[in-house]
């Protein structure tokens, strides 16, 4: 009896419907606050469309409004992510930016399966380093230096798949380690700054 209730209890587990996750992290840039109505009803309209265009091609950079109430916006979903998983990221992240950047102009969502961003200012085409995100593994390796040698080889590698044309921007890879242990990496431009390597 006892075993068949901790099967019932782990089967239990599974059957509890998955809530959305908090996001990686946010940027709110409090020197861009919204500065009129339009503005704020364009970033409104902005989220409508990032949300629409991003379920249907995995990625959009749009824009909405006219002069001075202008708002640009870029959407994307992990090149490795189905598009199940990307539409309900992407309805996740436009309602927690409402939630968290209230009031901001420029504001940055970061979720595991997809990316959210929308500003006042044109930022497509542009490489921004100013602000991002770095998740660590806590986990400890037995050599260190052979693991260095390893990530920096499979870093280049995938970064070199990148800018391959019809690779989207994406590159991934995996190396043996030993024989129980896999390094698996992944890189991801935004694809407004691929050009004509989409």
């Amino acid at each position: 009896m006892g075993l068949l209730s901790h099967v019932l209890l782990f089967l239990f587990l599974f059957t509890i419907p998955a809530k959305s996750a908090d996001p990686l992290c946010e940027y709110c840039n409090t020197n861009t606050n919204i500065s009129s109505n339009q503005t704020s009803a364009n970033i409104e309209g902005l989220l409508s469309q990032l949300v629409s265009g991003t379920i249907l091609n995995g990625y959009i950079a749009t824009s909405n409004g006219k002069n001075k109430d202008q708002v640009y916006g870029l959407a994307q979903c992990r090149a490795d992510v189905g598009r199940k998983d990307c539409s309900t990221c992407i309805q996740d992240t436009e309602k927690e930016i409402q939630k968290r950047c209230p009031n901001q102009a420029d504001a940055r969502i970061w979720y595991d399966f997809c990316f959210l961003r929308h500003d006042i200012k044109d930022f497509f085409g542009e490489v921004d380093t100013g602000f991002g995100i770095i998740v660590y593994n806590v986990g400890n390796v037995t050599n260190p230096e052979t693991f260095n040698k390893e990530l920096t080889t499979l870093t280049e590698w995938i970064t070199l798949q990148a800018v391959v044309t019809g690779n989207k921007g994406n590159g991934r890879d995996k190396t043996k380690l030993t024989p129980f242990t896999t390094l698996y990496a992944l890189v991801q431009c935004t694809r407004d700054l691929l050009g004509s390597i989409q």
